[in-house]
């Protein structure tokens, strides 16, 4: 699929270039802390919560932190420099980011550690649903069946949070035992407010007349409904490539939209809302609105300088149900 796989040319030519100049390019000045690597927004923020006032003196970068999202993310020679120099990678490990072992291979630090969120979360991770309706991807001439592959956005589950968060405070107090405890407290804390924003989100969905999401977009949110007992109809399934709906796909949604009575059809981020409008359109009643729940996907710089969190995405996404499901 094209969406999920960067193309080896393209890698290729980044490693290139990054051998050509890592011996020559001037060094940029580093801070004494550690360095750290990660491939989307959520990582990163775990990092600074675990990190707490060490995260001043670290140096932290999140590779895909613009309208670039996972599906699409291809890392530049400049990324693959910061990779190869890093104390601690943390990424993905799905079918998206499977350059990451090609950019380990010529990494300077031998020593450096990794975490695949896929990984940590262990037997929590779930294969990849295409559910009665979505529209499927186009298979490629000649191509061979494809393996099972998992559904990566783990993220959104604050369950699986708190599992990664654990691992992370584990990598960073073995980078960096003198302030193991500093860690500990860190991690403590912030699972505390993840366990109260889980209970908040059990709590919604347990009182919620309406249990069934429409979403006219991909979906990435199946760990989120699994965790609470929802269900959910959509267009494409969260990796998709695929980003027109056909006819089918747009009357079967509208139809499920009539059979369970909901108010709403639901998009994420950056959508440009035409598939969910067109299943509106195609309702009995048409009278339906656009909510968009955020999947954390491509979380720009604005909005990382303008304080959001994951925490704080979640619960604006909590404030969405709240509204909608009743």
């Amino acid at each position: 699929m094209l969406l999920k796989r960067i193309t080896a040319a393209a890698l290729s030519l980044a490693l290139a270039v990054c051998a050509a100049g890592c011996g020559s390019a001037e060094k940029k000045e580093k801070k004494d802390g550690l360095s750290i690597v990660c491939t989307i927004f959520p990582e990163y923020d775990w990092v600074r919560e675990i990190l707490g006032d060490k995260a001043a003196d670290a140096d932290i970068t999140c590779l895909i932190n613009g309208s670039t999202d996972l599906h699409s993310y291809q890392p530049t020679a400049e990324d693959i420099m910061k990779i190869s120099s890093c104390d601690l990678l943390i990424y993905v490990g799905g079918e998206s980011d499977t350059w990451v072992g090609d950019a380990l291979k010529t990494a300077d630090n031998k020593d450096m550690r990794t975490i695949s969120l896929l990984d940590s979360v262990g037997s929590s991770a779930k294969e990849e649903e295409l559910k009665e309706g979505m529209q499927p991807e186009e298979e490629e001439e000649g191509g061979e069946e494809e393996e099972a592959e998992y559904d990566e956005h783990v993220w959104l589950s604050v369950r699986n949070a708190e599992a990664v968060c654990g691992r992370i405070s584990h990598e960073l107090s073995e980078l960096d035992p003198d302030n193991s405890a500093a860690y500990q407290e860190n991690l403590n804390a912030y699972t505390e407010k993840l366990q109260a924003l889980d209970e908040d989100l059990r709590s919604l969905a347990d009182g919620a007349q309406q249990k069934t999401l429409i979403f006219g977009d991909r979906f990435p949110f199946r760990y989120f409904v699994d965790d609470y007992g929802l269900d959910y109809y959509a267009a494409f399934a969260g990796c998709s490539a695929e980003s027109e709906a056909s006819f089918e796909t747009i009357t079967f949604l509208a139809g499920k939209a009539d059979e369970f009575g909901v108010d709403t059809i639901y998009t994420i981020e950056n959508s440009d809302g035409r598939i969910a409008q067109s299943v509106i359109d195609n309702t009995k009643s048409k009278d339906q609105k656009i909510s968009v729940l955020d999947s954390m996907q491509s979380v720009s710089q604005d909005r990382i300088d303008a304080g959001e969190t994951y925490l704080t995405i979640m619960k604006s996404n909590y404030d969405v149900l709240k509204k909608d499901l009743g």
